[in-house]
């Protein structure tokens, strides 16, 4: 089977309430657009590596702390955040990390982080704030705008 030339990762964990938020975007661009690939990247780290071997554009949607102003704050990231910030994610390493080992070792073409701010992350829980279910659905806006970029026409409509 040979992969498409485009995908979005989501990445968290869905029974940790709001870091949930990334699986969520993820969820909503499956199987919905010829050439774009949804794959759940679970809780991210190193593991996300390969995930995106091969494909010339990655979209990484995640949760993230520390990133924005507000709670459902959807920043996006050319360049991975920097190594500095306080924790990002809750990652064995950062999206940022990751990001920058992929680059430099080629496993994809261009890679944009697209992260959810989302406060406080709660341990066995499947509820998402409301600001955080806002955040989604403008982190989905602002993917279908990355892709209409990248691959254009017809079929990449909100």
């Amino acid at each position: 089977m040979q992969k498409n030339r485009v995908c979005i990762i989501g990445c968290g964990n869905p029974f940790m309430g709001n870091d949930g938020a990334g699986i969520s975007v993820m969820h909503l661009f499956e199987g919905r657009f010829t050439g774009v690939d949804a794959i759940d990247g679970g809780t991210g780290g190193f593991g996300l590596i390969p995930l995106m071997e091969g494909y010339e554009r990655v979209v990484i949607v995640d949760a993230m702390t520390g990133i924005g102003d507000r709670i459902g704050e959807v920043l996006t990231f050319e360049v991975p955040p920097s190594w500095d910030l306080p924790a990002y994610a809750l990652h064995e390493i950062g999206i940022g990390e990751v990001v920058t080992i992929a680059r430099e070792l080629g496993y994809a073409g261009e890679i944009v982080t697209v992260g959810i701010e989302v406060g406080e992350i709660q341990a066995f829980s499947r509820d998402i704030d409301p600001a955080v279910e806002e955040g989604i659905r403008v982190a989905e806006q602002t993917i279908l705008t990355i892709l209409r970029e990248w691959i254009g026409g017809p079929g990449v409509q909100s």
